[in-house]
């Protein structure tokens, strides 16, 4: 399960447009089964793509 910033979602593209902001850090934590034990993936995705990414997972 992967979580999102709340700041991530916020509006104002205009005053963002070009910049880094427009980028979110999602953190995921895997579980091996063999083990139990957890692993962390971070993932850079754009906003406009964070839908698509959720969806998937």
């Amino acid at each position: 399960m992967a979580k999102v910033s709340k700041n991530s979602r916020v509006g104002k593209r205009s005053a963002n447009a070009g910049s880094g902001r427009d980028f979110v850090k999602l953190v995921q934590s895997i579980k091996n089964p063999e083990t139990g034990n957890y692993t962390y993936k971070e993932v850079m995705i754009h906003k406009d793509k964070l839908d698509d990414f959720m969806k998937d997972k």
